[in-house]
């Protein structure tokens, strides 16, 4: 059981995929002007995450190894259609609002990266739990990192205005300079919170990254930019 909560937890703060690992910055930075946007990417990726890793995993036998990346892409393409027709007839103004950035939930290289990297290697509980925790942990960035930029950049809490902000808000904060300046900020604390124990990325190299199986490492090579040259 202990196993159980550590694979849940882990997402969360410990390895949390934005503000540790370092990925889906795209959306974190575009989605996190407003709390409504925030919440509703956060939790679009959760659904396809915990989906996508529960079937990958149950396939994860039946899938050639030469196929698999685009197996993954297809399994995650189907739970991203159906998130978006769920938001369409139910929540449209927010389908409008987040827009394209639905449909790049598809090459989303958390959800990528952990079908590959977690969800192929084991069980279906296992991969589900992997899938919550890492989906919590993106949907509590996003809303921790929306709130700073939507409360004190736009003075306004989920579209409401705050009295006290109203007149005395830094617009910058919206803007894509303030959106890199509270992603530091708030890497900077969890780095802090975690006492140094999380997994700090000291190379951006190919190893440990989610998409090297199928890109060519040879181009990234000190070796293949020189014979280039």
């Amino acid at each position: 059981m202990a196993e159980k909560w550590k694979i849940l937890l882990k997402g969360i703060i410990k390895e949390n995929p934005v503000l540790v690992l370092v990925l889906g910055t795209c959306p974190t930075l575009a989605m996190t002007t407003s709390l409504s946007n925030a919440v509703g990417m956060g939790l679009s990726v959760l659904f396809v995450l915990v989906c996508s890793n529960i079937v990958i995993s149950a396939l994860r036998k039946l899938i050639p190894d030469q196929v698999r990346i685009p197996a993954y892409i297809v399994v995650i393409a189907c739970f991203v259609t159906v998130v978006k027709m769920l938001l369409q007839a139910f929540v449209p103004a927010l389908f409008a609002s987040l827009g394209t950035f639905l449909d790049l939930i598809v090459v989303n290289c958390i959800i990528l990266g952990r079908a590959e990297m977690f969800a192929s290697k084991n069980t279906v509980l296992d991969s589900a739990l992997d899938g919550v925790g890492m989906g919590i942990g993106f949907t509590l960035a996003l809303i921790v990192m929306a709130t700073i930029r939507e409360v004190f950049g736009a003075g306004t809490f989920f579209g409401l205005a705050v009295p006290v902000l109203e007149n005395y808000h830094f617009s910058i904060l919206t803007q894509p300079t303030g959106g890199f300046f509270i992603f530091g900020c708030v890497m900077a604390l969890t780095i802090k919170l975690t006492a140094g124990k999380a997994p700090i990325r000291k190379s951006f190299g190919c190893e440990g990254c989610p998409s090297a199986a199928v890109c060519h490492r040879d181009a990234c090579s000190g070796d293949a930019g020189k014979e280039a040259n």
